[in-house]
């Protein structure tokens, strides 16, 4: 990824970079796991967006989760339309990296979805993660209704105060409706399956965020 200060500020509308109305151009199938990486998907399938940092990384985590049927990396939570990785990187576009997780209820449940999203990166550290700085490496997470909205509330309550147990502040993550999803480039996807050695800058808290997301 690329390394450096980064603007640490929303960028303003005025000011967001035009983008394209062309859609990037990715590969048919996940590398991994072999299924579709745009839909439709098949019926009874359900979808999230996370963003926790270094996307490369982040995509990982999901495809390796039972249940999991397709992980996708892109640009979501911003307003420039289908950017390019050096426009986000250049904070001119509102979008973080981001990862469209799709996954069967039956056998993986949200909350697990949950679980590993708290668990997998540090989500008190506002514009940053890690080394990575900028408005791009935010940690956010865009829910598709409601059920889901009130899930991700309970589990960040539930995990704010493990947290705060454990001398972290507070929880910086942007929750909000899912909006378009723009597949970042094809070398992208699944990275680390193609480049094993690639850098990965994922770390958590350490932390542990409850299964089932009981309130303490």
């Amino acid at each position: 990824m690329l390394f450096g200060k980064q603007k640490s500020r929303m960028v303003a509308l005025t000011d967001a970079l035009p983008g394209r109305s062309t859609p990037i151009t990715v590969s048919d199938r996940h590398l991994v796991l072999g299924t579709p990486l745009r839909p439709p998907f098949p019926d009874g399938l359900a979808t999230v967006i996370v963003a926790m940092g270094c996307f490369w990384g982040a995509e990982r985590k999901f495809w390796e989760l039972e249940g999991v049927y397709s992980t996708s990396v892109g640009y979501a939570g911003g307003i420039t339309p289908n950017p390019t990785y050096e426009e986000t990187c250049s904070g001119r576009t509102g979008h973080t990296e981001a990862v469209l997780v799709v996954f069967d209820p039956a056998i993986v449940t949200f909350d697990e979805i949950l679980r590993v999203f708290w668990e997998s990166h540090n989500p008190t550290q506002g514009m940053r993660q890690g080394n990575d700085m900028g408005t791009q490496y935010r940690s956010a997470i865009y829910t598709v209704d409601d059920d889901q909205a009130a899930a991700v509330e309970r589990s960040r309550a539930t995990f704010q105060a493990r947290l705060t147990a454990a001398g972290f502040g507070d929880i910086t993550t942007e929750i909000a409706p899912a909006g378009p999803f723009f597949y970042a480039e094809d070398y992208h996807q699944q990275y680390l399956a193609k480049n094993p050695n690639g850098y990965c800058g994922l770390g958590g808290t350490g932390v542990t965020c409850a299964v089932g997301l009981a309130t303490d």
